[in-house]
């Protein structure tokens, strides 16, 4: 009898696995899962489950964030002597938020060979439902809790020129929101949560519209990704910023003016406010 790897190529497989449905994974993962050695992943009941879905029974091995330092030593020594491990997240491309990164640079250090196995990604799957360009898209992972700490990430990604794609716990998202539509400016956004569930939902609207309602209605349940459309940048709209300011100080207070027109072009009050007081202090008004 074949030893269940045969046919298989010895070395690190990155499998993808559904985000939501168990129907969402492919032919070739589930090869390549039927046929490992080992299946490291973040949590082993979760991914039992998905196995006994597919009828696949495989040794599993727990490798996540808490373990990653002493598992991976382990995983390395059986790759080297020519085993196949799979390793997979909880849902979706392995890579994206976990740990794996670290084992894959190990392995490459090693000469270990490295092999995707593609398919879900709670990435695209909310980016190309969302109605936003794809063209050009900035993955920001997950923001930190703390307002402060999360403000301070937005303003840094502010002027990316691309459409911004950003995880979020349920529970954080009305407050999110909030510090996205004061540090991002008023821009689209869509809200897309628990993709490919029975629930799922894609909401759309402006980031202080969805701030709003979620502030109304309570955080959502289930997994979320937010789609935010990319800024107009400093370059392009540095000249029109200015020339509004400029229009508004002759009327109204710094911070009244700041505010009519962070809302008006869509801007960071943050930004717009201190673009004020700039233009006030060398006496351009």
């Amino acid at each position: 009898m074949s030893k269940p790897s045969a046919g298989l190529a010895s070395g690190l497989h990155l499998v993808a696995t559904p985000i939501g449905n168990a129907r969402d994974i492919t032919l070739r993962a589930l090869d390549t899962l039927g046929r490992a050695d080992v299946i490291a992943c973040e949590d082993t009941r979760f991914t039992a489950k998905l196995l006994a879905i597919h009828g696949i029974s495989r040794p599993l091995t727990a490798y996540h964030e808490h373990n990653a330092e002493k598992a991976r030593p382990r995983l390395i020594k059986r790759l080297k002597k020519g085993e196949t491990v799979a390793l997979v997240s909880d849902a979706g491309t392995p890579l994206v938020s976990d740990p794996g990164y670290k084992l894959v640079r190990a392995c490459l250090n090693e000469g270990i060979a490295i092999t995707p196995v593609p398919g879900a990604s709670s990435v695209l799957t909310a980016l190309v439902v969302s109605g936003m360009p794809t063209d050009r898209f900035f993955f920001a992972g997950f923001l930190p809790p703390k307002s402060a700490a999360r403000r301070k990430v937005l303003a840094g990604i502010a002027e990316i020129p691309a459409t911004l794609v950003i995880m979020e716990s349920a529970k954080r998202l009305p407050a999110s929101l909030a510090d996205m539509a004061d540090v991002l400016g008023d821009r689209r956004a869509a809200v897309t949560r628990e993709m490919t569930k029975k629930f799922e939902e894609t909401r759309r609207g402006t980031l202080s519209g969805l701030a709003g309602y979620y502030r109304e209605s309570g955080p959502p349940k289930g997994e979320v990704t937010l789609v935010i459309e990319a800024g107009a940048g400093k370059a392009a709209d540095g000249a029109e910023l200015d020339r509004r300011l400029i229009e508004a100080l002759k009327s109204e207070t710094v911070r009244d003016a700041a505010n009519l027109v962070s809302v008006s072009m869509g801007l960071g009050k943050r930004r717009v406010y201190t673009r004020a007081l700039e233009l006030k202090q060398v006496d351009k008004i």
